[in-house]
């Protein structure tokens, strides 16, 4: 079938990315699904710092690649042995398959899936074929999903199913965000009643931690950023304190468990830095491949304090997807307000360009009928 998506074509060019444009809007041929695969007319797709790592090169993929990560949509049709899954379904996508039978599955969300994470790097659906075609040359799948189109054939180990109730910009930010950010807080900071949190780096991320450690009862939630806005976003969705990563130092401000959201070693190091004795920091961000870091071990030792790396927030989809839906249901969890923009696929590359300038939490790419009427990314 003909599908309209956004294709990387080459990787590292110059901003802004609104006039070098990195991702062309196009037209391409998808594939019915095979054994095992579905068919997604997909709804919303978040525009993740995860799309822009591959755009800016801190995440060298093969190109060209249809982008898109996180995202929501609806079952068109399913491959064979596909069925748990009915014909109309809402499903959630997830950049991270999971197999179910590799020694990383087997960690209970600890470690990647090893299949899904090889497959990922080579482009490629979990079975390791290719459904996206143009003129006749293949194009890529970005981490098993490829989103940002109007179609994805994905695997069925890529999705996890959600009820209608739970909309479609709501249902595509669970896929990743909240997985991320919810997920370090509750499967791996774990705090107790009378603890802090503080989560560093306040992008969709980031707030989506702080929107999960305040559904906890009795914790103590800070929001740390360098950027006024988000500061002032993280007051409303109802921060206990706010305070730039200048003041935290300034002040010795200290936390039981910190979340490392931003992804460059500054922010690393600030939130080492900011935990208390017998505290966690734990780091979900992605910094460059090179990015190295200084701290003292001793103070580790001395302070008995952990340092823990959390992938997809240590998160089995298909069991942490359905927990955070009924949070959001019972309104514990205002995902919707991690939504600052709503664009049509033409403003991607404007996007970028407001992800690269920490602008905004969440920009959605909605589809439907009136995509040509929405307006580009704030800002462009």
């Amino acid at each position: 079938m003909r599908i309209r998506g956004a294709v990387l074509e080459e990787i590292g060019r110059a901003r802004p990315y609104a006039e070098s444009r990195p991702l062309s809007i196009c037209e391409l041929d998808l594939d019915p699904p095979g054994p095992g695969e579905l068919l997604i007319r997909v709804e919303a797709a978040g525009v993740c710092h995860s799309d822009l790592s591959v755009v800016d090169g801190n995440r060298v993929r093969p190109v060209p690649m249809l982008l898109g990560h996180e995202a929501a949509g609806v079952v068109e049709q399913v491959g064979l042995g596909v069925d748990d899954i009915a014909v109309g379904r809402r499903v959630v996508m997830t950049f991270l398959p999971r197999c179910g039978a590799c020694q990383g599955c087997a960690t209970d969300g600890v470690m990647p899936c090893v299949r899904g994470s090889a497959t990922n790097n080579e482009g490629t659906l979990l079975t390791g074929g290719i459904r996206l075609h143009r003129d006749g040359v293949r194009v890529l799948h970005h981490l098993g999903v490829s989103a940002f189109a109007t179609h994805a054939v994905v695997d069925r180990h890529s999705v996890v199913p959600v009820g209608d109730d739970v909309p479609p910009e709501v249902a595509a930010v669970l896929g990743c965000a909240v997985l991320t950010g919810g997920g370090a807080v509750v499967n791996v900071g774990a705090p107790a009643a009378g603890q802090t949190v503080m989560v560093l780096g306040l992008g969709g991320v980031g707030m989506a931690a702080l929107i999960t450690a305040l559904a906890l009862d009795g914790v103590t939630v800070i929001g740390v950023d360098g950027n006024p806005d988000k500061l002032e976003t993280a007051q409303g969705l109802g921060a206990h304190a706010t305070y730039s990563p200048a003041e935290v130092a300034e002040l010795k401000i200290r936390a039981s468990v910190v979340i490392e959201a931003a992804g460059n070693v500054r922010a690393f190091e600030s939130a080492v830095a900011a935990t208390a004795p017998g505290g966690r920091t734990i780091t979900v961000g992605l910094p460059a491949p090179h990015a190295r870091s200084s701290i003292s071990p001793l103070q580790l030792v001395a302070e008995g304090r952990t340092i823990i790396g959390s992938y997809l927030g240590s998160a089995v989809p298909a069991r942490d997807i359905p927990v955070f839906a009924q949070m959001w249901r019972e309104g514990r969890l205002p995902v919707d307000a991690l939504v600052s923009a709503r664009i049509g696929l033409s403003a991607v590359n404007e996007a970028m360009d407001q992800l690269a300038d920490g602008k905004g939490v969440r920009q959605v790419i909605v589809f439907d009928e009136n995509e040509a009427s929405l307006p580009a990314a704030p800002g462009a």
